[in-house]
């Protein structure tokens, strides 16, 4: 995939941090940046079905207006000083509806870029991860804060799991895989059976990067009572990895949430930049 649209998502307490890791990004690449300024609508007190709502939730609501406004004027006035070729898009969804909202708009991008600043924001940075992964069919890049995040990365490390979830992650990196100077393909206590990692882990794997040019090195990790999320994390510094490459949500959002996951782990905590897809 050649990223040539990156979309980021902006709230009204939100800097100018991730504008500039975006605007930044895209100049990497000759990308074209694109910013959706959200405000999340407060619910009317009581619940949406009641009949008779108080003034002042009225008042929340006007308030919420004029901020947005404010935020989109200071997006725009960014965006008029910067190189890049940008559009700027604004909507005010209820928050129950958000992530439908981000994702349509993700759909229209090739990547969705969540700079420190957004994932410091719980509840829009829920919304833009679940709209981006579940409703765009287009990958996300988490950039923590501390990262030197590059859409050029010299060494990847890629979480493989030979899940739907991770193939598709290994096709929309693809460009970036075959341009890196080192690709780890990185298997966690792989299972060998023809239903998952095959006689062979990781080798059909590798075999297909290599047919595509990538200088790809197979290797396979013991968990020693460690998850999986820990044992990639520190992996990815033993090896200097600029960015991790996974699959996201392999099981159901709710057994996630529930049970745990890579994906969670991954999520609240990030060493360096991931691609996640799905």
């Amino acid at each position: 995939m050649t990223f040539k649209t990156l979309l980021t998502v902006t709230g009204p307490n939100q800097g100018e941090g991730d504008l500039k890791l975006a605007a930044s990004l895209c100049e990497q690449v000759g990308a074209h940046l694109s910013v959706l300024v959200l405000e999340l609508a407060a619910p009317p007190s009581g619940g949406a079905h009641v009949g008779v709502v108080s003034p002042a939730w009225f008042e929340e609501r006007q308030v919420e207006v004029e901020r947005l406004k404010k935020r989109i004027s200071a997006v725009g006035a960014f965006l008029s000083q910067s190189s890049v070729s940008a559009d700027l898009s604004d909507d005010y969804p209820d928050t129950a509806w958000a992530d439908e909202v981000i994702g349509r708009r993700a759909r229209y991008a090739d990547l969705t870029i969540l700079g420190p600043d957004l994932l410091t924001s719980p509840t829009l940075r829920d919304k833009v991860i679940q709209g981006a992964l579940f409703s765009s069919g287009k990958p996300i890049l988490l950039v923590p804060e501390g990262a030197r995040p590059t859409l050029k990365p010299k060494r990847i490390l890629v979480a493989w799991d030979a899940r739907l979830e991770s193939s598709r992650a290994v096709r929309e990196s693809l460009d970036m895989l075959k341009s890196a100077e080192q690709v780890h393909l990185v298997m966690v206590d792989p299972i060998e059976d023809e239903f998952h990692h095959g006689a062979e882990p990781g080798a059909d794997a590798a075999t297909y990067l290599a047919r595509h040019g990538v200088k790809v090195t197979v290797e396979r990790l013991p968990s020693a009572n460690h998850s999986v999320a820990d044992v990639l994390r520190q992996h990815a510094g033993d090896v200097a990895a600029e960015l991790m490459v996974m699959g996201a949500y392999g099981h159901s959002r709710l057994r996630e949430r529930i049970f745990g996951g890579v994906t969670k782990s991954m999520l609240e905590e990030q060493s360096l930049p991931v691609l996640m897809a799905r």
